[in-house]
């Protein structure tokens, strides 16, 4: 393959540590060969960030001759590697892989004893493809690494029939915010039933908090949408790839509160022990860049977050699409 000359140039936006728009079906996967070569030869390693395993594997494959040809080594990031097969992949000049694999390498670094532990190495350069969709529609989504926390309380199963006997009126959906809370008349029910004076008082807490997540599971988080059951577990699903999303839990109690909702054995709660969004995640690198079919209308959002502008590559030849 050659490149056409609109690649090169896409090429050379992504060099420059910007974002490349460039319609579908243009070959954003060819573009990056020149900027990743370029700038692998650095020796810092180059990262390049897919939205999902398939597609690290896939392009890792096919432009991996191109890379291995030219004398460098390629490596590939993918779920389920343990540290010692990861570690061989970051020492490549060149890596691809997922958002989320990368995130949750970085925080586990930084929860190793011992340096060698740790499998990344300095974040020097990153081109991220469909690069809207992870810089900005899931930028604030924070990757958290949990620990087993305190045991689990009877609170769970308690707000959880409380719940049960409420009427509508007794409580506040926010669809937007994806947020619920009691009403005048929800809070007083919930001090009859509980037999404390004052539920908003500090000294309850922890009983309001479980009752929240309690009402929260009933109201926003629906079956089969947002988790599904599978062998007596709440599996999550990924509200952007709608995938499962296996070993995940949600965090402050409310993946026991789904728990108690469907029947199932309440499980430890778990603390949080390192938490990073992708925002803050990708601002590390010394060198940042993208591309994909729409980003001009995010434009201002890469500005104010990363510095980075957008440049609209023309395709090669003129479309006959008429994009709606």
């Amino acid at each position: 393959m050659r490149h056409y000359r609109v690649q090169l140039i896409g090429g050379i936006v992504l060099h420059q540590g910007r974002i490349a728009e460039m319609k579908t079906g243009e070959g954003k996967t060819l573009v990056g060969t020149a900027p990743v070569y370029l700038n692998a030869l650095t020796g810092k390693g180059v990262h390049v960030v897919t939205v999902n395993d398939y597609l690290a594997k896939r392009d890792k494959e096919q432009m991996g001759k191109v890379y291995e040809f030219l004398g460098m080594t390629v490596g590939v990031i993918v779920h389920g590697q343990d540290p010692q097969t990861r570690r061989a992949q970051y020492q490549c000049d060149i890596t691809y892989g997922t958002n989320n694999e990368y995130g949750f390498d970085y925080l586990k670094d930084n929860m190793v004893i011992h340096k060698e532990q740790m499998v990344q190495r300095e974040l020097n350069y990153a081109i991220v493809d469909e690069v809207d969709s992870i810089l900005v529609d899931e930028a604030r989504t924070p990757l958290i690494i949990s620990g087993p926390g305190d045991k689990s309380t009877h609170l769970y199963s308690d707000a959880n029939t409380f719940v049960l006997t409420l009427k509508p009126e007794n409580y506040e959906i926010d669809e937007k915010q994806k947020s619920v809370a009691l009403t005048e008349s929800g809070i007083q029910k919930a001090e009859v039933y509980f037999n404390v004076e004052n539920i908003t008082d500090i000294s309850h807490t922890e009983l309001y908090h479980h009752i929240n997540q309690a009402l929260k599971a009933h109201t926003n988080m629906k079956k089969d949408v947002d988790y599904v059951v599978k062998d007596g577990e709440i599996i999550i699903v990924d509200e952007f790839t709608g995938r499962l999303m296996f070993g995940r839990r949600y965090s402050e109690g409310l993946h026991q509160a789904i728990e108690a909702k469907e029947g199932l054995k309440i499980q430890r709660e778990s603390k949080t022990l390192a938490t990073v969004t992708f925002q803050n995640y990708f601002r590390m690198y010394n060198k940042l860049s993208g591309m994909t079919g729409t980003a001009k209308t995010e434009e201002e959002e890469f500005k104010a977050i990363y510095k980075m502008d957008v440049v609209q590559i023309p395709t090669n030849k003129p479309v006959q699409r008429e994009d709606l």
